[in-house]
């Protein structure tokens, strides 16, 4: 198993919080995909997975049809996608990916907490060297079909590992290849149960429980906002 499958396995059991802030962050991602590729499902493959990842998630069916609807109103605000990039304590690299309707508020928040957690903010694009970034996809496997087989198959649509996990196949591909390995996906009836952007880390460092305890109050601070969506890093936790 390669090194993108081992960092996920180290990191995702992960920590969104309580159900109402994890219908919060799949309601920013609905309303972003819905302002990029419109309202209908059918002409929209980031929003059909981002459907049927919601309706997994048991987000109300309401919730889901409020985000669109506040994709398609002029009178809402504006959600950006806005990344930033610092160090904790100890030489930890830290992406921190928004989504926000002020970016000034966040900012501000987010260095607060670089600031008040012994890190420090950088300049945006200074961490790229330190992350892949990668699509991934979760889907369910099938009896019929070999992890080899559909390895083989999957290449020449961008996927670069492809690993089995409790029943279900993990895709992993360059960011540009999404569009390629989503349609493949589709086409031979694979159900589709996550497709997520991911900045996989190439160095990893290992720090002892005390100073991983420090990091982890300042991550932890960030996945707390509201406008944080994912907080990616380079700790072996």
């Amino acid at each position: 198993m390669g090194r993108a499958y081992e960092y996920r396995k180290a990191t995702k059991m992960k920590r969104w919080g309580n159900m109402a802030r994890v219908f919060t962050k799949l309601g920013k991602k609905i309303t972003i995909a819905v302002r990029e590729g419109g309202p209908d499902p059918s002409t929209n493959p980031r929003l059909r997975v981002l459907e049927v990842e919601s309706k997994r998630e048991n987000m109300p069916k309401e919730n889901i049809e409020r985000a669109i609807k506040k994709a398609i109103s002029r009178d809402e605000a504006d959600y950006k996608e806005v990344t930033y990039e610092g160090y904790a304590p100890f030489g930890i690299a830290i992406v921190v990916e928004t989504a926000t309707d002020n970016p000034t508020r966040t900012v501000a928040n987010v260095r607060s907490y670089f600031n008040r957690n012994g890190g420090s903010l950088g300049i945006t694009g200074s961490l790229q060297f330190l992350f892949d970034q990668k699509c991934v996809f979760k889907v369910t496997a099938k009896p019929e079909v070999s992890l080899d087989d559909l390895e083989l198959e999957l290449i020449d649509f961008g996927v670069d590992e492809l690993v089995e996990d409790e029943g279900n196949f993990i895709l992993y591909g360059e960011y540009q290849f999404y569009s390629s390995i989503q349609k493949y996906l589709e086409e031979n009836d694979f159900e589709i149960l996550s497709a997520e952007f991911e900045r996989i880390p190439n160095d990893m460092k290992e720090l002892n429980e005390e100073q991983k305890a420090q990091v982890m109050k300042l991550i932890d601070k960030l996945e707390d906002d509201e406008d944080v969506q994912t907080v990616f890093h380079n700790m072996v936790e």
